[in-house]
């Protein structure tokens, strides 16, 4: 029971993947950490699973294919910049989330000699400058900037919540860097295509996702729906997006209740659930409000047929904690396996061996890999560090990575490269419910009741 409080507490830090940041407390001094002490080579190369098919980006050159561009300085690494929450209430993005993608993704970048880069006729390394941003928004800006300004390094990779991304893209594109999104991503990011062309988008969200919730309800006859969701940019969205969606395939809402942030007591919420008879409990929250009204549901007995959370009901950390019979049918966004594609089952095997105890996270992690994998791929057939000239590369052309071949719409990734939108927990998968040839599995309906205490 102690062990599944701690990982309980660690889950909870992820309930701010989308939340709107603030300033704090003054950050202390940060730390400079070259890559080398952070990154030890590991055996496997950073190619993806299969070859790239030849309508798509180019694989990198043998050193001979070209010399060096005249009056270019000596350069012996690709220095990559990050301001990144090493401590405070995001910590957890940095052990679990996107940290251990990127970190893997180094190692096999640099057991391979580097990326190719043609303008200097060799592979370079990877080298790494990050500093701790200790989860304050005030102080990943001024590391931003010191990153780009003093330190001059070659990219930046992305900080995160979408909050953060949204003050980062900002001034990252002030400075003509190139930027893409890590952990958190919205609809109102699209915004920012046009003001910030330097920014790409990595992971789907309602855009892609209510739709996809929506046809699978319909489909299997739910009739109603209670929607819960947190009051802010990620809550609102998802309810937003909702409420006309479900409409539009004749689910009637039987009510709708924002969640506050401070919220702790949870029987009210769960009790006025239970009183509409929904159908489809949904939740559009973080894991601080999905983990507690899971439990009180538990507590109340209180089985629709229909239990839908948001963050954290689609990682493994979910049925960790509550047990798998109880994750049994409970459904989240993201969706996909090891049974999408065989690219996918080599990424499963592969981050499972590579990062032990860590849970993967069925939304983001395939996400996460395939955009490091996109921008490598991007350096080595522009053939420079030039930041626009990468940028330029990645939104003209297709690439191969372990979601499949990939390319962007929008400075976001096409909706056809998702693996899935919608998942559920089925015997410890998170089985994809999208319709068509993404779905792994069909929905389990009604979701089987809460195991007895």
């Amino acid at each position: 029971m102690k062990k599944a409080v701690l990982a309980l507490v660690l889950v909870l830090a992820l309930a701010t993947t989308l939340l709107a940041g603030c300033g704090g407390t003054p950050a202390p001094a940060a730390s400079q950490a070259p890559a080398a002490s952070q990154a030890p080579a590991a055996p496997q190369p950073s190619a993806a699973p299969a070859s790239p098919a030849p309508s798509l980006a180019p694989a990198a050159p043998a050193p001979s294919a070209a010399a060096p561009a005249p009056n270019l300085p000596e350069k012996d690494s690709i220095v990559i910049g990050m301001a990144r929450p090493i401590s405070g209430v995001y910590e957890v993005f940095e052990t679990d989330v996107f940290g251990p993608i990127y970190r893997m993704w180094i190692d096999d970048v640099n057991a391979d000699g580097g990326i190719y880069v043609a303008e200097y006729g060799k592979k370079l390394p990877i080298e790494v400058i990050k500093y701790d941003d200790t989860s304050d928004m005030d102080t990943m800006i001024r590391l931003t900037e010191r990153l780009m300004l003093e330190d001059k390094v070659d990219f930046i990779f992305p900080s995160c919540s979408t909050a953060f991304l949204f003050a980062q893209a900002e001034v990252t594109n002030q400075h003509g860097y190139l930027l893409f999104s890590g952990e958190g991503g919205a609809a109102e990011l699209s915004k920012l295509y046009d003001q910030f062309p330097l920014f790409f988008v990595t992971c789907n969200h309602s855009v892609t996702q209510i739709p996809a919730m929506a046809a699978v309800l319909a489909e299997n006859g739910v009739e109603s729906a209670y929607i819960t969701y947190i009051q802010d940019q990620y809550g609102i969205e998802y309810h937003d997006a909702a409420v006309p969606a479900l409409k539009n395939v004749g689910i009637e809402i039987l009510g709708e209740v924002s969640v506050p942030f401070d919220t702790q007591d949870f029987n009210p919420i769960v009790s006025g659930a239970m009183a509409s008879n929904a159908d489809a409990f949904l939740c559009f929250a973080y894991p601080d409000q999905n983990f507690p009204i899971t439990q009180t549901s538990m507590a109340l007995g209180y089985n629709p047929k229909v239990f839908l959370l948001g963050p954290g009901g689609n990682m493994d950390v979910f049925p960790a904690i509550f047990g798998e019979q109880a994750a049994e049918g409970v459904m989240g966004f993201g969706g996909w396996n090891a049974k999408s594609s065989a690219a996918a089952a080599e990424f499963v095997d592969k981050f499972r061996a590579k990062n032990p105890g860590v849970g993967i996270d069925w939304w983001g992690h395939i996400c996460y890999i395939s955009m490091v994998q996109v921008f490598e791929q991007a350096v080595v057939g522009a053939g420079t560090l030039d930041n626009a000239k990468v940028a330029e590369y990645m939104k003209s052309h297709h690439f191969d990575t372990y979601m499949g071949e990939v390319w962007f719409e929008s400075n976001s990734f096409a909706p056809q490269c998702f693996l899935g939108n919608i998942g559920q927990w089925q015997s410890g998968v998170f089985e994809v419910l999208d319709e068509g040839a993404r779905r792994t599995a069909e929905l389990i309906i009604p979701k089987p009741d809460w195991p007895t205490p």
